[in-house]
């Protein structure tokens, strides 16, 4: 259906992409898999329009394409739908679908938006994807589940052959990623050829008839899954066999249990939020990984927005070292030592028009005030020093950090926060949607941080993650802590009580 041929691209002097290729078949899940800067998104945006290859040729159905937008690739057939949703919440579902092309009734200059014929054919094409959602609904009081579908039925509705799903599944949770796979068997069994990317390796395994494997701008090769096992993916994927290594410098790099009877970094006393957190108790100590862990909506962002002063508790009580806080601003807690990297990187993480550099030194300068202003040679030297010691792919400090990659983004979001010096750490999140390769990297440096004295608060919905790097385990349940359980916990003990009513501690 889809053939690119000896794809190419440069940015400047750099390659980015050289001699790649990719086949879709109609009626087909294709996987295409690779690391972090291994050149999927930048395929990705050759594939719909959005840049132009240096060399190399598209093919769709069997005639040449180039198109040369978004809008043309959609027309040829081509729909895309990113990780992030990019939807209108103030529109409704059926004003979402059709932004751009709203059907239009009446006569010359007089004609209006036909509200109810967009109904019916939004109605329509729900009732093909067996979604049962009001297409009047405001997009916005949609859980991120229902959105994510929504924007394929808006992918959908301009006659697609391919469909590009990248990171479709970041945000869901298990049984909404099986929703969302229901409706991609159905688009299969109905001849779509359908691209997904994914850092899930379990779902490629569950999904896909074909992988694609690029690595370092080049193409690895094309298997079905039967032919190459996830060990082989993963050694495909990085270059090497990296399972057991990972395993090992996990276990090597363990974090130290704190001095019986030491005071807690903070402590936390039946501290919460009404409609946001139930009341919560826990202790943080120096050198302490504690792993929070729980389905979506079960409190863990809360909690971290809570203890950094992004949302105002009204019950209980925060104590950083001892002393009795109540955060009414995120500064406020930087002061005390507090740094926070949040789930949603590129919404309230990075500012992609700024500079690497400038991102790395933005906690830093925001904490010293707008006056003095940090050197730029300072900003460099501060910029190059984070970059080079958390592996940091990057041609130079000073390009825009939009152009990164998820996982690089994520360092230097990690960077910044470092740069300040912080006590307590709070990371929601902080593997979503890198590769196997950099969450290795990024878990080991996090548990060198906590060797040294820092304080680490882990949210993550891998439980292999948080069991491999906590030294306890806070569980969440409906915004409550369900209870709390120590290193060495296996994943069935976490999730008996993730699916336990939750106690009232």
């Amino acid at each position: 259906m889809l053939n690119a041929t000896g794809i190419d691209k440069r940015f400047g002097a750099v390659a980015v992409l050289e001699e790649v290729r990719l086949h879709l078949r109609a009626g087909e899940v294709h996987a295409l898999m690779g690391q972090n800067g291994a050149g999927k998104s930048t395929l990705i945006k050759i594939l719909t329009g959005v840049i132009a290859p240096n060399a190399g040729t598209l093919a769709l159905d069997g005639a040449p394409i180039a198109p040369a937008s978004p809008i043309a690739a959609q027309k040829l057939g081509i729909s895309t739908v990113y990780q992030e949703v990019n939807l209108c919440p103030n529109l409704t579902v059926a004003e979402n679908i059709f932004a751009g092309r709203y059907p239009r009734r009446g006569w010359g200059g007089l004609k209006a938006i036909d509200g109810p014929r967009m109904v019916r054919e939004t109605r329509a094409l729900l009732t093909r994807l067996n979604l049962d959602v009001d297409p009047r609904r405001s997009v916005g009081s949609l859980p991120v589940a229902l959105q994510q579908l929504v924007a394929i039925a808006r992918a959908l509705s301009v006659d697609a052959k391919v469909l590009i799903l990248d990171e479709p599944t970041s945000s869901l949770d298990d049984s909404e990623v099986e929703s969302l796979f229901a409706v991609l068997r159905g688009l299969r069994q109905a001849g779509l050829a359908i691209l997904f990317v994914t850092h899930f390796l379990d779902q490629v395994y569950a999904i896909s008839d074909r992988i694609t494997v690029l690595r370092n701008g080049r193409f690895v090769g094309e298997w079905t899954p039967a032919q190459l096992p996830a060990p082989a993916l993963v050694a495909a994927m990085v270059g090497r066999d990296v399972a057991l290594a990972s395993a090992e410098s996990a276990d090597a790099a363990a974090p130290a249990r704190p001095a019986a009877g030491a005071a807690p970094r903070v402590a936390l006393r039946d501290f919460g939020a009404r409609r946001r957190l139930n009341p919560v108790s826990l202790e943080l100590h120096d050198g302490e990984v504690i792993g929070v862990a729980g389905l979506l909506g079960s409190g863990r962002t809360e909690l971290a927005r809570l203890m950094f002063g992004l949302d105002a508790a009204d019950s209980g009580t925060l104590q950083v070292q001892g002393q009795a806080v109540r955060f009414t601003h995120p500064a406020q807690a930087v002061k005390l030592g507090l740094a926070f990297c949040p789930e949603e990187r590129k919404s309230d993480g990075i500012v992609g028009e700024l500079s690497v550099r400038e991102n790395i030194v933005l906690a830093l300068q925001a904490r010293t005030g707008l006056w003095p202003c940090i050197r730029p040679v300072k900003q460099r030297e501060l910029a190059r020093r984070y970059v080079d010691l958390l592996g940091i792919r990057a041609a130079d400090v000073d390009m825009p950090i939009a152009l990164l990659s998820g996982g690089n983004q994520q360092k230097a979001l990690l960077a910044r926060w470092l740069a300040t010096s912080p006590r307590v750490l709070i990371l929601d999140e902080p593997t979503r949607g890198i590769d196997v390769a950099a969450k290795q990297e990024l878990m080991n440096e996090v548990m060198r941080l906590s060797r040294e004295g820092m304080s680490v608060l882990f949210i993550s919905s891998e439980i292999d993650e948080v069991l491999r790097i906590s030294d306890r385990i806070v569980v969440l349940r409906d915004r409550r802590k369900a209870g709390e359980l120590p290193r060495g916990t296996s994943e069935a003990e976490v999730m008996n009580l993730i699916c336990e009513p939750a106690a009232t501690a």
